[in-house]
């Protein structure tokens, strides 16, 4: 499978010892495809055990969430904290909540963060949590008293110098300030601990567009070094009705490119003169959802209940921004027959392995969530920045430090892949590049 026999043992070990957790063997064989390139010209890769350490978590916590509903009825849920890796600062990553959740997925969540955050140039490690509670159809009362009952075991392990959690699927700024409120009254200390608060409080100006906003900056670079152009005109799909996909319309509109297709969960809107992306962003705010609303103003728009389907729309440009596993090989190779040439993950891995392959070998370009996504986090490492000092800055100051940081790290996937005599594999550029600084680290801070 891999040139390195060192690559392939590791690999057939990862499969055997992980087999029930899907998701985690999946990043793991994506970021093995990229160092299949270096791992051989590195000796001391091998020699320090360098990959057999970082593909274990340093630390991983399970603990019961025990909460009590509106009709007074004790529910019970699990919770976790993965705690990646801290070679190059603390851990850092959002929380999830969805029935979904289950260790395999928060370890692959926690394993892609650890690069993601190398990649801004920020000292920040890799970590991720959550719960499988589903915040959709509860109260907010019920939800206040879950997210208290989670962060009652949470607290004794995280801190703005060990751990800092923000949010993710199912967790927003409600879920925050329910957690930070919570954490705030039991350790005693009104500290930058979460990222994602509200203004109020300790919070960003701009967070909460910063990876959709992120995600077009890097886009945009994209389209100026490989194509000499910009989003102007360019048809663009997108999934997601959350804040990822709802403010990469956004800012994509701003930018002259035409949405003709977005996603929610209960299907997909598709317009070939553009979508009424000002609207959609009014309809989504109160519940992310606003196909349904959508095609009652404007019924002329095509409705299809099933969001898949959205990936054989015509397009230049394919965003997917709602969770992993959106894109399958036969979604990418239906992209690249209606004219896709660029993907551009919105959210953590969303695209398959046999679909990143497909792509890297036909043409379409493609840029994964750890380089692409990473708008969210690096705001949400300016946000520590100014809780630190004591400062609040401008929505203004944020934005442009955070467009900053995304053609940072384009630069950077771009130049490593092109050391590497693959100038368009922008996945193994990412890889490549956020690997050196959590390995240079490892090594220097010997074997622990």
């Amino acid at each position: 499978m891999y040139q390195s026999s060192y690559l392939n043992k590791l690999f057939e070990d990862v499969k055997k010892k992980y087999s029930s957790e899907p998701e985690f063997i999946s990043a793991v064989e994506e970021f093995f495809d990229s160092m299949d390139y270096m791992v051989d010209d590195e000796p001391n890769i091998e020699k320090y055990a360098i990959l057999e350490r970082i593909l274990i978590p340093e630390r991983v916590i399970s603990f019961r969430v025990a909460w009590v509903d509106d009709k007074g009825k004790v529910q019970v849920n699990k919770g976790w904290r993965v705690q990646f890796n801290s070679a190059i600062g603390p851990y850092k990553g959002g929380i999830r909540f969805d029935s979904s959740v289950n260790l395999s997925i928060l370890k692959f969540l926690a394993f892609e963060q650890t690069f993601k955050n190398s990649l801004t140039g920020l000292p920040l490690g890799g970590g991720k949590g959550g719960a499988d509670f589903t915040p959709r159809g509860r109260s907010d009362e019920e939800i206040m008293r879950f997210c208290q009952a989670y962060v009652s075991e949470l607290f004794r392990h995280i801190g703005p110098d060990t751990d800092v959690p923000a949010g993710d699927f199912g967790v927003g700024a409600r879920e925050i300030g329910y957690m930070y409120g919570m954490y705030k009254k039991l350790s005693n200390d009104f500290v930058g601990t979460f990222t994602g608060k509200g203004i109020s409080y300790g919070g960003s100006l701009g967070r909460k567009e910063a990876t959709g906003y992120g995600l077009l900056y890097f886009v945009s670079e994209m389209l100026k070094t490989f194509h000499n152009d910009t989003l102007k005109g360019k048809r663009v799909i997108i999934s997601g009705s959350g804040k990822v996909g709802k403010h990469a319309a956004v800012k994509a509109h701003a930018l002259g490119a035409k949405v003709v297709a977005m996603s929610d969960i209960n299907g997909f809107v598709y317009d070939e003169n553009g979508l009424d992306v000002p609207l959609i962003d009014k309809l989504s705010e109160p519940k992310g959802e606003y196909s349904l609303e959508y095609m009652k103003i404007y019924p002329e728009a095509k409705f299809v209940p099933t969001p898949k389907l959205m990936w054989g729309m015509p397009c230049d440009i394919a965003l997917p921004c709602a969770t992993q596993n959106e894109i399958d090989l036969e979604d990418a190779m239906k992209l690249k027959a209606n004219g896709c040439y660029m993907l551009v993950e919105g959210a953590n891995m969303p695209t398959a392995v046999e679909a990143i392959r497909f792509c890297n070998e036909n043409g379409i370009l493609f840029a994964p969530g750890k380089a692409s996504n990473a708008g969210g986090v690096a705001v949400s490492g300016l946000e520590m920045s100014q809780n630190a000092m004591h400062l609040s800055w401008t929505y203004q100051e944020v934005d442009q430090k955070l467009e900053q940081i995304m053609k940072n790290i384009f630069r950077k996937c771009h130049e490593t892949a092109q050391k590497y005599g693959q100038p368009k594999n922008l996945a193994l550029g990412a890889n490549i590049a956020g690997f050196i600084k959590v390995y240079d680290a490892m090594l220097q801070e010997g074997v622990i």
